[in-house]
């Protein structure tokens, strides 16, 4: 059995706080846990730890949060860790040529996609908003570009109908937990043989914009239905009903369109909020108000019954 590593782990999010659990409890030493500094977030704008140096100090971790990678004294902490390899996983931080070449073995990053599909920030929205049937975890060998280095191994699942951005990513991250693990037992072997990306191929998956979340009704209900599930729980597709921002938080399609405007009201009742798009109709089955919780759109209806009778038109509305 091949001698356990010595590891450096770069991870900032949830997503990447689930790898370094399955890590911690691996034969492999982690030496230090790489992380951004802590941000404000919140009406108080308190100071919150990230999820992975909450786990890295529950389990008594030592942890590092450099502001950047670009300094000579940052080079010099990450060579005296005498790591064999550093494994990065959403960490957030572009990490340069330099810093690449330190650990023995390199830097691999475990990223939420099938690349060379769906590069760049938000790979697991991308891949529902556009409809693709299957996704994955890649494990890529570390270069300066941006998720373009070559792949040591690739692990695929199929894209459900119930996948919400939420879950295929909580699903994504147990898988690319268990891959992480099983490769780092010949990651030698998988680093000499690892697959150029056929660049011609690549596509980008831009950070999501608030702005995208906003429901423009003459798009078709497929798009639209897409993008609800794609930005659950967060950003959350909205419209306006009124004044009010209704987030809509889970629905699906008919493939009739009736006649109305889009955006129009067509019923309320026990099957949902049906709303007319260009083309079909989405069915709002969850919702939510500002100031109350989510909730099935039947108890919505039963609150609001005039707002949300056949005839009103919801819309986009201003970027709240």
């Amino acid at each position: 059995m091949p001698a356990p590593l010595k590891l450096v782990f770069a991870g900032t999010p949830e997503f990447a706080a689930r790898h370094l659990e399955q890590l911690i409890d691996s034969p492999h030493k982690i030496v230090s846990v790489m992380t951004q500094p802590d941000r404000r977030a919140g009406r108080g704008k308190q100071l919150h730890a990230s999820p992975v140096k909450q786990l890295a100090l529950k389990r008594e971790l030592p942890i590092w949060q450099p502001d950047s990678l670009k300094s000579v004294e940052a080079a010099a902490v990450l060579s005296d860790l005498s790591a064999d390899l550093m494994i990065v996983v959403a960490y957030g931080l572009i990490l340069p040529a330099a810093i690449l070449d330190i650990p023995r073995l390199g830097c691999v990053n475990v990223h939420a996609s099938l690349l060379p599909r769906w590069r760049g920030a938000a790979p697991v929205q991308r891949a529902i908003e556009a409809g693709d049937i299957e996704t994955g975890i890649s494990l890529m060998a570390m270069e300066p570009g941006l998720d373009t280095g070559p792949v040591l191994s690739k692990h695929g699942m199929p894209i459900r109908d119930d996948h919400t951005g939420g879950r295929l990513l909580d699903e994504l991250a147990a898988l690319g937990a268990s891959a992480l693990l099983e490769n780092l037992s010949h990651i030698e072997s998988l680093l000499a043989a690892a697959t150029p990306q056929q660049h011609d191929l690549a596509t980008y998956a831009h950070k999501i914009d608030k702005a995208e979340s906003a429901v423009d009704w003459g798009e078709s209900a497929d798009t639209i239905w897409r993008r609800i599930r794609a930005f659950h729980p967060t950003p959350a597709c909205y419209t306006l009903l009124g004044e009010d921002r209704l987030k809509i938080l889970a629905a699906h399609t008919e493939t009739d369109t009736p006649s109305g405007e889009t955006g129009e009201i067509l019923s309320a009742d026990e099957r949902g909020l049906r709303v007319r798009c260009a083309p079909g109709v989405l069915v709002i089955t969850e919702a939510q108000l500002p100031g109350a919780k989510a909730q099935p759109v039947t108890t919505l209806i039963n609150g609001h019954r005039e707002r949300l009778r056949p005839g009103v038109r919801l819309s986009p509305g201003p970027i709240l």
